[in-house]
């Protein structure tokens, strides 16, 4: 259901993926409003519940694309999947240490530099270089990521701010992990992520799941459609966007997420949560729009976009 069209031109695919990135972030930001509407459960019992609704999904999903051969592409991740899904395990339970350790604040800033932190390591180990068009975007959004925090950045916990430095850290490995493998069919990675925190989530909660069948569905509209969906998602336009632009439209998540709360549940923003917020939402999709001009000729020409 991710797979890009075999019959689809090569010079659309870029535009195709920025498009599967912008949707895959969409529904990620409503999950700070699933989140919020979440009475009882503490964190790890919505990691426990959150978790298995992802590994059922991405389960489904490989048997609707795969059919008998789900087990056998399963097992092809191979090392490389394994540590990808440790990757994004660790990012999982960084970000988690972060936002109860420190400000959201400072955590939003530090989930800021993944993009920063994808470039550096895709110039070391993928030899991807950058447009200067993506650069000058990722610039501008990370401005827009300050200017929403600003009020809030404080001197917060060094753990919860070390923390949240490593949540960009794994997660930025995870996307290099799916770029330089991204011949191999990937979603499996996040049946491993899901695995890891559900034992982590039992070693630390045992005894302590029973939460309200209300609390449990969320987290499995969590887990199942909006996490399951978007990761999906983002493996399939990792084949075809190098690995600092997919970090970057990540960051409409950010942007977006305080909008879908001030609207179902009436958390008003700050003045520069909606500036900033514009400044992100704005310069991604002035980059996006910029694709879709470029690949216009490009599909004119016959000229291959750059992978």
């Amino acid at each position: 259901m991710t797979a890009l069209p075999e019959t689809l031109p090569q010079p659309s695919r870029r535009a195709w993926a920025m498009g599967l990135m912008i949707i895959s972030s969409l529904g990620i930001s409503f999950g700070g409003l699933v989140i919020r509407s979440i009475e009882a459960a503490d964190v790890w019992q919505i990691n426990f519940y959150r978790s298995i609704a992802l590994v059922g999904m991405v389960a489904l999903i490989m048997a609707l694309r795969h059919g008998r051969a789900a087990m056998i592409q399963t097992r092809g991740i191979g090392r490389p999947g394994l540590l990808a899904g440790v990757m994004l395990a660790g990012a999982g339970i960084c970000f988690l240490q972060s936002v109860t350790n420190t400000t959201v604040a400072n955590t939003l800033f530090m989930l800021s530099a993944i993009p920063f932190f994808t470039a550096a390591l895709a110039r070391i180990f993928l030899g991807e270089r950058l447009m200067p068009a993506t650069m000058l975007t990722m610039c501008a959004a990370a401005v827009g990521i300050l200017v929403m925090v600003s009020g809030g950045i404080g001197a917060g916990s060094l753990y919860g701010n070390i923390m949240g430095l490593l949540t960009a850290l794994c997660f930025s490995c995870y996307t290099i992990i799916l770029r330089r493998h991204r011949g191999i069919e990937m979603l499996p990675a996040l049946m491993v992520s899901g695995c890891i925190i559900i034992v982590i989530s039992l070693a630390l909660s045992w005894g302590d799941l029973a939460i309200p069948l209300r609390d449990i569905l969320l987290c499995f509209l969590l887990g199942g459609i909006l996490s399951g969906l978007a990761n999906a998602l983002f493996i399939a336009a990792s084949k075809h966007l190098v690995a600092a632009e997919l970090t970057l439209f990540m960051l409409l998540e950010f942007a977006l997420g305080p909008v879908w709360v001030w609207l179902f549940i009436a958390e008003t923003p700050t003045r520069a949560t909606i500036a900033g917020g514009a400044i992100v939402i704005g310069s991604v999709a002035v980059r996006a729009g910029l694709e879709l001009i470029q690949n216009r000729k490009r599909h004119k020409r016959g000229v291959q976009p750059p992978l």
